[in-house]
């Protein structure tokens, strides 16, 4: 693909004017395999896509570029970026939770560009719905993740069907010590962005004492000192602890959204969406929230739990202070706590005890059963609320819309309003079910 075409397609389809150093570095670097090291939000997708783009050749019904990613929001995220610049070429999404005729549909006529998770990847691949044989270039974004022990069957089974590419990129905030052998990887570049692989300076981390050993207290108070209107990401170690914690926060009327493994695809996707259009202004989480998540002004990141290595640590912090943003890191602590020395903070701050209060933002979530596949758009969304609603343009937050549903921000007093309004209305021209959407 003409890289003159992939720059434009970037000032027009993205609004990026043009490319950071790491992003050039990266498409001007000589043909071969590719480590990538860069800090959460630097950058790194679009710079291994246009990297990746610029080697594809024309299409034809042959997948030329592979590109998989841990986690279906972070396999979301990637395409949100490919598909608007891969003019001319099919890409598509392939993760769990995801319809699977849809995906099978999907892959005829056979995509260019093939995005995915390892396991619904392999599922296709077994099934022999998709055939790949030597694309041009695989992508392993998060590979210090996906390489772990849990993917490493499935990623031995991928890479030993679908042969021999003429490249690999590997993309991550850390490294690893030794690269897999299965991927033959004995010659790259590495490129790492040293100056914003650490963005330590735009962070200011707190510590904040626990008297008690469950820290719950300590925790409930320091989210009442946030505004309701800011976006904290609050991190434990273990699902019992991460429901623990939620069920807490409720019952301190402070709304929250919960994210861990154990929950299915489309929870964890609805509750990254809560937080990220502003309905709960705090997200319980396990570790898999650290890595990949695109969610603008995350304002905190609390370490209820400690994390369990330096990488956690480095992850877990680089979901705020992303490129230029600055962001506040607390670590709480109890006399239980051994802090290891790659952790240290800038200040003490000890929370004031507050009397229960609500913390709640000022907007709330509708759920509307139809989505891409049925052929509603966001301008669809926005016309029927304004025409049924009693809403104005700049009443309607953000719009997130999926294969077979979306999800709406509207302002929280009046939710119940707006479903009273709507509930005999068509959108275009069908009786679709809109429901308020509840962590």
């Amino acid at each position: 693909m003409d890289k003159n075409i992939i720059l434009d397609n970037i000032r027009t389809k993205l609004g990026i004017d043009s490319l950071n150093a790491l992003q050039k570095q990266t498409l001007e670097a000589p043909k071969g395999n590719i480590i990538l090291i860069s800090a959460t939000g630097s950058g790194k997708t679009l710079a291994f896509a246009t990297r990746m783009l610029s080697k594809i050749k024309k299409a034809h019904e042959k997948v030329q570029c592979v590109v998989i990613a841990p986690s279906r929001e972070l396999v979301t995220q990637i395409a949100g970026v490919v598909r608007p610049i891969a003019t001319g070429f099919k890409t598509v999404a392939l993760y769990g939770g995801h319809n699977m005729l849809d995906e099978k549909n999907s892959l005829t006529p056979c995509p260019d560009i093939i995005i995915a998770t390892p396991g619904r990847l392999l599922d296709h691949l077994q099934r022999g719905n998709i055939t790949i044989h030597n694309p041009s270039t695989l992508v392993l974004d998060e590979y210090d993740k996906s390489l772990e022990l849990g993917f490493e069957g499935e990623m031995k089974r991928i890479v030993s069907r679908i042969g021999a590419p003429e490249s690999i990129i590997l993309t991550s905030a850390t490294k690893l010590d030794q690269l897999p052998p299965y991927l033959g990887l004995t010659k790259y570049e590495l490129i790492e962005a040293v100056d914003t692989a650490n963005p330590r300076s735009r962070m200011d981390v707190i510590h904040v004492d626990s008297f008690q050993p469950d820290k719950l207290d300590t925790l409930t108070d320091l989210l009442r000192t946030f505004s309701p209107a800011s976006r904290t990401i609050v991190f434990v170690n273990h699902r019992e602890s991460a429901e623990r914690v939620y069920k807490r926060l409720k019952e301190e009327n402070i709304d929250a959204a919960l994210y861990h493994g154990a929950l299915d695809q489309n929870q964890r996707g609805n509750a990254i969406e809560l937080l990220a259009n502003g309905s709960v202004p705090v997200l319980v989480a396990t570790d898999l929230a650290s890595r990949g998540l695109d969610i603008e002004q995350v304002d905190h990141v609390v370490h209820y739990h400690l994390p369990i290595n330096e990488q956690t640590w480095t992850h877990r912090n680089g979901r705020t202070a992303r490129v230029d943003a600055e962001g506040e890191i607390y670590v709480i602590t109890s006399d239980n706590d051994n802090v290891p020395p790659y952790i240290t903070w800038d200040r003490e701050y000890q929370p004031p005890h507050t009397p229960q209060a609500p913390m709640q933002s000022s907007f709330s979530t509708l759920y509307i059963d139809a989505g891409k596949k049925e052929k509603i758009s966001r301008g669809d969304i926005v016309g029927f609320l304004i025409a049924h609603s009693g809403l104005n343009a700049g009443e309607i937050g953000r719009i997130s819309l999926n294969d077979h549903n979306a999800l709406v921000a509207v302002p929280r007093t009046k939710v119940t309003d707006i479903l009273n309004a709507i509930k005999s209305q068509k959108l275009k021209g069908k009786k679709i079910r809109i429901s308020p959407l509840k962590p």
